[in-house]
C-alpha cells in the first residue's frame, strides 16, 4: 500500500511539474495563455492536495485496521480503483489542459500573423503619410505660385486701370474739343447756307439773263431753238466721237498693260515664294548587298528564290557582275519600292527561302499602305489643306510613287497648291480653296494605270465621290483648258501647273521620246520636195536641211524654211522653239590630168 501511495504521489507530482513547466514556458505569451496556465496549475494543485488527503486517510485507516486487513482489503481495492479513476480523470484534465495550451499556441500564431498584417498596414500608413506630406508640399508650392500669379495679375490690372483712367481723361478732353469744333461747324454751316441761298439767287439771275440772250440770238440768227440745238449737238457729237475713240483706245491699251504687268507680278511673286523640290524617279533601283556571296543566296537552289521573289513582287531582279549590288527593274514604282524593302529585309535577316520571301512581301505591302497614308497626310499638311477624307489622303499618298516626265506627281501637286494659294491671295480669292484645288488637280493620276480613262476624267469622278466642292471639280476638269472653266480657280490651277512643270530641272524627257522627236523632225523635213538630207542638231532645237541646188532656188529655199517651220508647229509638240536652217550650195569640180 505505501508503494501505491508513493506511485500516486509521484504521478501527481510529475503531472504538476509538467504543468508547471508548461506554465513557465508559456509565461511570455498573451494574457489569455497566462490565464489558462494559472487555471491548469490550480487544478493540478487541487488534484495533488486531494490525492494526498486521500492517501493520508487510507494510511490512517490501514494503520488502524491493520489487524483487520483481510476484511478491509476489498475496501482498499475499491479505493485503489477510485484512485485510478481519479488518476484517469487527472490525465483527462491534463489532456484538456494540453489542448488548451495548443489552442493558446494557435491563437498566439494567429496573433503573430495579425501583428505582421498590422505592421504592413502601419508601413502603408507611413507611406501614405509621406505621400500626403509630399502632396501638401506640392500644394503649398502651387499655392505660392498662384499667389505670385495673382499678385502679378493684380499689378497688371492696376496698370490697366491707370491706363484706362488716362484714356478716359484723354477721351474727355477729346470730347470737349469735338464739342467746340461742332459749335464752329454749326456756325460755319449757317454761313454756308446763307452763301448757298445767295448763289442760288445769282444762278437764277444768270439763267434768266442767258435765256434773254438766247432769245436775242435766235432773233438775230433767224433760227428756232430746236434747229439751233440740233446743229450745236451735231457738231459736238462729231468732235466727241473722235475724242471718245481715242480715249477708249488709250484706256484699253492701259488696262491691257496693267493686267499684263499685274499678272507678271503675281506669277513672279508666286514663283519666288515657292521653292518646292523637284524629284526624278527612274525605272530601276540599285540595292546594295554586303558581299557578292549574297547573290548566290538570292538566286537559291535552281533559282527558286529569285523565281519566288519575282512572282510575288512583280519586279525583275537583275543579278549581274556589278560588285556588291543588285538591280530591281519595274515600270511600276510602287512595286519596285515594295521589292526594295523586301530585299533589304531579306539581306538584313539572312534567312532567304520562298516561305520567308512570301512573309516579307506581305509585311512590306502592309507597311507600304501605312507609308502611303503618311505621305498623303504630310503632303496635305505641307500644302495647308485640311478636312480631306481618308480615302483621298490614301490616293494622294499613292501619287508619291507616280511620275510625269520624271517629275514626282505628289511634289508637283504640293507645289501647284502653294502657287495657286499665293496667286489667289494676291487676287483676293479664297486661298484655302485654291490650295485644295491645286493639290487635287492631278488626283486621277494615282489610279490612272489601273482603270480606263484619262486622269482628268478619273479625277472628276473621284472628287465627286468624295464630295469635293464644285470649284475643286471645275479646276480638275479644266486645268488643261482653262478657257472652258467656269471659275477663276481653274485658270489659277492651270497657270500654277504650267509654272511647276516649266521650272528648270523639274521635268526631263525620256530617251525614247527624245529620239522619237528627233526622228520626227528629220522625217518632216525630208518629206518636202527637193530636200536631199535633214539633220536634227542641238538636242532637237535646230534642224538643218540640205536641198538639191538644181531643184531648189535661193528664193524657194526661203519659202521652204518657212513651210517646214509651219509643218513642225502643226504636227509636233516640243519645248521652247525649233530653228529651221536650209542650206543650198553649188559645187563645180574640175580634174587636172
Amino acid at each position: 500500500m505505501p508503494t501505491l501511495y508513493v506511485i500516486l504521489s509521484l504521478l501527481l507530482g510529475l503531472i504538476g511539474g509538467v504543468l508547471v513547466q508548461r506554465a513557465i514556458g508559456s509565461r511570455q505569451q498573451a494574457v489569455t495563455d497566462d490565464r489558462l496556465q494559472r487555471e491548469a496549475q490550480a487544478e493540478a494543485q487541487q488534484i495533488r492536495a486531494e490525492a494526498q488527503r486521500h492517501a493520508r486517510e487510507l494510511h490512517e485507516a490501514a494503520e488502524q485496521d491493520r489487524q483487520d486487513a483481510i476484511s478491509k482489503t476489498q475496501d482498499a481495492a475499491r479505493r485503489v480503483q477510485d484512485a485510478e479513476r481519479r488518476l484517469q480523470d487527472a490525465d483527462q484534465r491534463s489532456q484538456d489542459a494540453e489542448r488548451r495550451w495548443q489552442d493558446a499556441a494557435e491563437r498566439d500564431t494567429l496573433a503573430a500573423a495579425h501583428e505582421a498584417r498590422l505592421d504592413e498596414q502601419r508601413e502603408q500608413v507611413r507611406a501614405l503619410r509621406a505621400q500626403l506630406e509630399a502632396e501638401r508640399e506640392q500644394a503649398k508650392a502651387d499655392a505660392a505660385q498662384q499667389r505670385e500669379a495673382l499678385s502679378t495679375d493684380r499689378q497688371e490690372t492696376r496698370r490697366e486701370r491707370e491706363d484706362l483712367g488716362r484714356e478716359i481723361e484723354r477721351l474727355g478732353r477729346r470730347t470737349e474739343q469735338l464739342d467746340a469744333r461742332s459749335d464752329k461747324l454749326d456756325a460755319l454751316e449757317e454761313r454756308l447756307e446763307g452763301g448757298w441761298r445767295e448763289v442760288q439767287r445769282q444762278e437764277q439771275e444768270v439763267a434768266e439773263r442767258l435765256r434773254q440772250a438766247d432769245l436775242k440770238l435766235y432773233e438775230v440768227a433767224g433760227l428756232t431753238p430746236e434747229v439751233a440745238r440740233e446743229q450745236i449737238l451735231g457738231r459736238l457729237n462729231a468732235e466727241l466721237e473722235e475724242e471718245k475713240a481715242i480715249r477708249v483706245k488709250a484706256m484699253t491699251e492701259k488696262a491691257g498693260a496693267e493686267a499684263r504687268r499685274s499678272a507678271r507680278s503675281i506669277i513672279a511673286q508666286a514663283i519666288q515664294r515657292s521653292a518646292s523640290e523637284t524629284s526624278a524617279q527612274l525605272s530601276v533601283s540599285v540595292v546594295p548587298i554586303p558581299s557578292d556571296a549574297m547573290k548566290g543566296r538570292l538566286i537559291g537552289r535552281e533559282g527558286r528564290n529569285i523565281r519566288a521573289f519575282e512572282s510575288l513582287t512583280g519586279v525583275d531582279l537583275i543579278i549581274d557582275d556589278t560588285p556588291e549590288a543588285v538591280i530591281l527593274s519595274s515600270f511600276n514604282p510602287l512595286r519596285r519600292e515594295v521589292a526594295r524593302h523586301v530585299l533589304d529585309a531579306l539581306v538584313a535577316d539572312g534567312r532567304i527561302h520562298p516561305t520567308r520571301i512570301e512573309e516579307m512581301v506581305h509585311k512590306a505591302q502592309d507597311d507600304m499602305k501605312t507609308f502611303i497614308h503618311q505621305q498623303g497626310e504630310e503632303a496635305a499638311i505641307e500644302a495647308g489643306v485640311v478636312g480631306l477624307k481618308p480615302g483621298l489622303v490614301q490616293l494622294l499618298g499613292r501619287m508619291y510613287f507616280r511620275t510625269s516626265y520624271s517629275q514626282n506627281v505628289l511634289k508637283h501637286s504640293v507645289q501647284v497648291a502653294h502657287l495657286t494659294g499665293i496667286m489667289a491671295d494676291e487676287l483676293g480669292l479664297d486661298a484655302a480653296l485654291a490650295r485644295r484645288a491645286g493639290l487635287m488637280h492631278d488626283v486621277g493620276k494615282s489610279i490612272d494605270r489601273e482603270i480606263e480613262g484619262t486622269h482628268v476624267e478619273i479625277g472628276i469622278n473621284l472628287a465627286r465621290r468624295f464630295g469635293e466642292p464644285a470649284e475643286v471639280i471645275d479646276a480638275i476638269a479644266h486645268h488643261h483648258d482653262p478657257e472652258n472653266g467656269e471659275t477663276l480657280y481653274s485658270v489659277l490651277v492651270a497657270a500654277a501647273d504650267a509654272i511647276s512643270a516649266a521650272r528648270p530641272g523639274a521635268r526631263r524627257e525620256a530617251l525614247e521620246s527624245y529620239v522619237r522627236r528627233l526622228e520626227q523632225l528629220e522625217q518632216i523635213a525630208v518629206a518636202f520636195p527637193g530636200v536631199q538630207q535633214a539633220y536634227a542638231i542641238q538636242a532637237g532645237r535646230e534642224v538643218r536641211v540640205i536641198v538639191q541646188p538644181e531643184k531648189v532656188t535661193d528664193a524657194q529655199a526661203t519659202l521652204l524654211a518657212r513651210d517646214i517651220a509651219g509643218r513642225v508647229e502643226q504636227d509636233m509638240e516640243y519645248p521652247g522653239q525649233v530653228q529651221v536652217t536650209v542650206v543650198r550650195e553649188s559645187r563645180a569640180v574640175g580634174v587636172a590630168r
